[in-house]
């Protein structure tokens, strides 16, 4: 989550973010991680809207996440629209088309492919390692 972040506030002044949550990757009522555990990301599978507002609310207020944050409908549009469980980068042009497409998370799941698609659009940006707690672990 902290190079995400960190993508956030070097090209903020220059693109629009938004994060969405889709269904949970590694819920607490099915496949569980040892990692999620570590890092105190640890959500049962929302069953309602609700549920996943919730779950949502927590992890923004927790890790101080500041990028805008949305949440799919319980019907997973937004996911299967986007293919983005577990996680995934796109960019939007202005015309709104797609102009990256990230490769699907874990493995392929490259942030520094996203920075460089905007450094090459808008100039690179310098910037100091962030030391925030927003760059605590993303919930999966």
């Amino acid at each position: 989550m902290g190079d995400v972040v960190q993508i956030y506030e070097d090209y903020k002044d220059h693109a629009d973010f938004l994060t969405v949550y889709v269904r949970e990757a590694h819920p607490t009522d099915e496949w569980q991680m040892k990692s999620n555990v570590k890092d105190d990301v640890c959500y049962a599978q929302p069953k309602t809207l609700e549920q996943r507002v919730a779950i949502a609310n927590d992890f923004t207020r927790r890790f101080k996440f500041p990028l805008p944050f949305g949440i799919d409908d319980m019907g997973n549009a937004a996911n299967d629209a986007y293919a983005a469980w577990p996680e995934r980068i796109y960019i939007i042009d202005e015309s709104g088309h797609i102009a990256y497409r990230g490769g699907m998370g874990p493995f392929n799941y490259k942030p520094e492919e996203a920075r460089e698609w905007l450094a090459a659009r808008y100039g690179a940006v310098k910037h100091e390692a962030s030391a925030s707690p927003a760059a605590a672990p993303a919930a999966k």
